[in-house]
């Protein structure tokens, strides 16, 4: 079953409760994330997008996730 937006930013949200989140994408497949957070502060881009990943929970499974593909864009802010 396809994800909605909201869906996915309520998992990351969950770990990441003060970040700055911003999910796009329309067809509940393919989507787009972008995650700021201080807790990436000296984590290199590989850490910080498996944390992020860790927070979906297993939705991005590929044999029973329910996200396909997220494009995901995260970093400390400035």
């Amino acid at each position: 079953m396809p994800m909605q937006a909201s869906e996915i930013e309520d998992l990351i949200r969950a770990s990441f409760p003060d970040a700055k989140i911003t999910v796009e994408g329309n067809d509940g497949v393919h989507m787009a994330a972008m995650v700021v957070d201080e807790s990436f502060r000296g984590m290199n881009r590989v850490q910080q997008q498996r944390a992020v990943y860790a927070a979906l929970k297993g939705k991005m499974d590929g044999s029973n996730g329910d996200l396909h593909a997220l494009a995901l864009t995260t970093r400390a802010p400035d």
